[in-house]
């Protein structure tokens, strides 16, 4: 059971739990791995607010879609280093969960969420109560073995538009099959929001360095918010516009497909030092 949740699965044990309140957890990023991004460390965070509330209500529903006021981003951990989570639960029931936590590794915080809100839907329509069920079993004694995660595979990003020093437009095409789609969601495959969220950095970030002004870092997501469930297969259109907050960039996110948008963030940044 435990290869299941091989693929997009960040704890490998949960070391204190208080039901329905309170966790810490470790993950070991495998050596093997090229990177493992902010967002990822933001994901792994979310999953374990989204094990104490599943458990909190039997494995009945489970937490997608989150909001979160802000994401704040202070770094990234090295391949080999270990994760230590710590969530803490400020209101879970059927109908949704809302939480706050933050990452650290080797001593320093990595990433804090910050007013995170998700809803709660049936988890039947996307994966085995039982299954989850036991697995957090299995993180709460013994923990499942290190090292299963293999990386997340290349995304195909296409430049599409470019207006120096304002605008930048690029496609994301989400693979028809990826090994992520296992764990996120057996029954109903989600490209999941991180991995979107990631590849909208990537576009603000060669947005504001383009005119080699500073190196800018992203230090905050701000006001994030998924609208709808990307599938297996789709095209989605980022859409990255500069804007300034107190002399430091500031760029509006819209992803959409077609004319339906997403999501939506706003992503801060500061210069290499400021973020250090």
């Amino acid at each position: 059971m435990e290869g299941r949740y091989a693929a997009f699965t960040f704890c490998d044990r949960i070391t204190e739990y208080e039901p329905a309140r309170h966790a810490k957890a470790e993950f070991a990023i495998p050596e093997h791995v090229t990177g493992f991004p902010s967002s990822l460390c933001a994901e792994a965070t979310g999953q374990l607010a989204a094990w104490v509330s599943m458990a909190n209500i039997g494995f009945r529903g489970r937490p997608v879609a989150a909001l979160a006021r802000e994401v704040r981003i202070h770094g990234e951990p090295e391949p080999g280093d270990t994760l230590h989570l710590d969530i803490t639960i400020e209101a879970s029931d059927e109908e949704s969960v809302a939480y706050h936590g933050h990452a650290t590794a080797r001593g320093r915080r990595i990433v804090e969420l910050v007013d995170c809100m998700a809803p709660m839907l049936p988890q039947r329509e996307y994966d085995d109560p039982d299954a989850l069920a036991r697995m957090f079993d299995t993180l709460r004694t013994t923990g499942a073995s290190p090292g299963r995660f293999g990386g997340v595979p290349h995304h195909r990003l296409d430049d599409v538009e470019h207006v120096e020093g304002e605008r930048r437009v690029a496609v994301l095409h989400v693979p028809s099959t990826a090994p992520y789609f296992e764990d996120h969601f057996p029954r109903r495959p989600v490209f999941p929001a991180t991995l979107l969220l990631d590849h909208a950095i990537r576009v603000a970030t060669a947005l504001v360095n383009e005119s080699g002004e500073a190196d800018w870092r992203p230090s905050a997501m701000r006001a994030v918010k998924m609208r709808d469930f990307i599938l297996p297969g789709q095209a989605v259109t980022i859409v990255a516009e500069r804007g300034d907050d107190k002399g430091s960039p500031l760029v509006k996110i819209n992803a959409r497909i077609g004319d339906r948008t997403m999501a939506t963030a706003r992503i801060a940044y500061a210069t290499a030092m400021e973020n250090a």
